[in-house]
């Protein structure tokens, strides 16, 4: 496992759209291991594969309402339903130092595969369903930025 660079605003890489995983291979699993030890070292709760330059349609996401926290890893997901949308405060590892409100759902479901192909669906509540949408977001090159109706000042821990 390798800690990966995070890409920031102004890098082309995160405007574009990514392609579907097809092959579920050594390359996938690698890829998914870095991912995650990058977001550990992170301290952020969510990770899209262009954020470390790589135009895959991968996910990884802390399910931070478990105890303990759990890994979630996401491929070719999909966000295909959620409840209305309130106002919350987000901001992203691509964007550091700048939080905003966006309109996000507090419930979601994603559809997606796991490492070896397999197609499954996961509910999320709180910062889970809003990661299930910034990230999948990522994978069809936007940012936040473009959701934010004002931006705040958050303290940092």
């Amino acid at each position: 496992m390798a800690q990966r660079t995070i890409l920031t605003i102004g890098d082309e890489t995160l405007t574009k759209k990514c392609r579907p995983i097809t092959d579920f291979n050594e390359h996938l699993a690698t890829l998914l291991d870095d991912m995650t030890e990058t977001l550990i070292a992170s301290g952020g709760v969510g990770l899209a594969a262009p954020q470390i330059g790589v135009l895959r349609r991968v996910v990884v996401l802390l399910d931070i309402n478990k105890d303990p926290e759990e890994v979630i890893e996401l491929i070719n997901p999909e966000v295909i339903e959620h409840n209305t949308l309130e106002e919350t405060v987000e901001g992203c590892l691509s964007v550091p130092g700048k939080y905003g409100y966006v309109m996000r759902p507090t419930w979601a479901k994603i559809r997606a595969q796991d490492r070896h192909g397999n197609w499954f669906e996961r509910e999320g509540e709180g910062i889970v369903a809003q990661c299930f949408c910034h990230e999948t977001e990522h994978l069809d090159g936007h940012l936040f930025t473009e959701k934010v109706t004002e931006y705040v000042e958050v303290e940092q821990e």
